[in-house]
């Protein structure tokens, strides 16, 4: 895989018209280095493929005449590729170079001379000094997808020195220097397109960029550009919208992304900084598909606890519930009522979540009966992290406070439901929020791309994901 397979990921789609991105991509020197290690291996397996036609032809060699010559069966055995560098253009692009280069072959040659005297044997030929010099331009194809070419190619072959073996070698010294340039012309024509064929064989693997990444059956994710890749001469840095959307329905939350900026660290080959917009446009979505609910039982209580989801222990703080209905079973319904809100400070996640919880008794003939509605008012830390190519994270419960929205059995003091509440929170809401969030959401990725050297901190307004990264396959 090449450096392109980096590239992808600040160059995804087209522009869309979003002013401010909610993720950002930074491709750093360190990690344009390890994509110029991968791309030499590619070029240099290209470059064995080179194909030198069968030469041939009519010298005329003082002493002896006319002379006619042939060389074939000519393959390439080594090529070498002991110096390369990555350039970052400012505002232009990625330029690569390649110098010092060589290219052996082998063949066979034949000569006949004076109309009767033949004579044949095999030749070792040496290209030095090969220099390559290309730009790289990355665009879209129909699908959304990034596709790499080259936009222009120069090479030169400096020398070329050829050793004959057997017979009467000595002929090809009065005019190698013809057939030097005969096979050096030969072969400076395919190198650069069999560079371009390097470098456009990327594409089919451009294509697995998850440019619209399906989270689960509710949300996906977005990564579309949303301005140009910014080359600087140590960096590539891209805005990419990082949005979450119902599936099917791509709907604008009532709120927009701000502006951030990446720190100047170069440390990891790869920073991806995602912004407390993408965190609530994923409030956004799932409070929408109206999945930010969950009913609650007594079997989902540890049996250890003194609480149940009973008449007779709510009886206990409200008596009324106990007289009006006995021995009953109850059940909860804990539900948002507006979007939760993330933000992000330094080294502190918070979500703060406007809830209701409203309470029923079942009915031996399973009808519910309402019995109240509580307004809860929720704040949880969150702790992130990364986990395989995906963002994960778990809460803890900060602070939570209730109040009285509607009875259905008279007035009460809701204070003294406060320690119930805070069980249920901590027991079975939040353990049950933690599973969701322990499975994540996909981060930009390619191919069989691995994070490798993880860090993340929470900065003001963003997260930052510093990484390394492995490529296989």
């Amino acid at each position: 895989m090449f450096l392109c397979c980096w590239l992808a990921l600040v160059a995804v789609i087209p522009v869309t018209l979003s002013t401010n991105p909610g993720v950002k991509v930074k491709l750093t020197a360190k990690g344009l280095e390890y994509g110029r290690q991968l791309g030499m291996a590619s070029i240099q397996k290209k470059l064995k493929t080179i194909k030198v036609p069968d030469i041939s032809g009519t010298q005329e060699v003082s002493h002896i005449g006319k002379v006619q010559y042939s060389l074939t069966n000519m393959q390439i055995v080594e090529v070498g590729l002991p110096k390369s560098a990555l350039d970052l253009v400012p505002g232009t692009g990625v330029r690569l170079s390649i110098g010092n280069a060589f290219i052996r072959l082998h063949g066979n040659w034949r000569v006949k001379y004076l109309r009767i005297i033949k004579d044949s044997g095999s030749f070792d030929l040496s290209v030095n000094d090969l220099t390559i010099t290309t730009s790289l331009a990355i665009t879209s194809d129909e699908t959304g997808h990034p596709a790499v070419s080259t936009v222009n190619c120069a090479a030169t072959v400096g020398s070329a020195s050829i050793k004959f073996h057997g017979g009467a070698s000595w002929l090809y010294n009065l005019f190698k220097n013809f057939i030097d340039k005969a096979i050096r012309n030969a072969l400076q024509k395919q190198i650069c397109p069999l560079v371009a064929d390097a470098v456009s064989d990327l594409n089919p693997q451009l294509k697995t960029l998850n440019v619209v990444a399906k989270v689960d059956q509710f949300a996906e994710i977005e990564y579309s550009m949303v301005s140009s890749p910014t080359v600087s001469t140590s960096s590539i840095e891209s805005g990419l919208k990082g949005e979450f959307y119902n599936i099917g329905k791509h709907q604008e939350p009532p709120f927009s992304p701000t502006a951030f900026s990446l720190p100047p660290q170069t440390n990891n080959m790869l920073y991806i900084g995602l912004s407390a917009f993408t965190a609530n446009s994923a409030a956004f979505v799932y409070n929408k598909a109206g999945v930010l609910s969950l009913y609650i039982t007594d079997d989902m209580i540890p049996q250890g606890s003194p609480i149940r989801l009973n008449t007779r222990t709510f009886g206990a703080f409200i008596p009324q519930i106990a007289k009006r209905f006995p021995g009953l079973m109850m059940k909860l319904l804990v539900k948002t009522v507006e979007n939760p809100v993330i933000t992000f400070e330094p080294n502190n996640a918070t979500v703060q979540a406007t809830c209701t919880v409203t309470a029923y008794a079942i009915q031996p003939n399973a009808t519910l009966s309402p019995l109240f509605v509580l307004n809860l008012e929720a704040s949880v830390s969150a702790k992130l992290f990364v986990s395989g190519m995906r963002l994960a994270g778990a809460v803890t419960l900060n602070k939570m406070d209730l109040t009285l929205r509607t009875s259905y059995v008279g007035e009460f003091q809701v204070r003294v439901l406060d320690n119930v509440f805070q069980m249920v929170l901590k027991v079975v809401v939040i353990p049950q929020l933690n599973v969701e969030l322990a499975k994540g959401y996909p981060l930009p990725t390619l191919g069989e791309m691995k994070l490798v050297n993880t860090q993340l901190q929470v900065l003001k307004d963003y997260m930052l994901i510093g990484t390394d990264v492995q490529f296989s396959g």
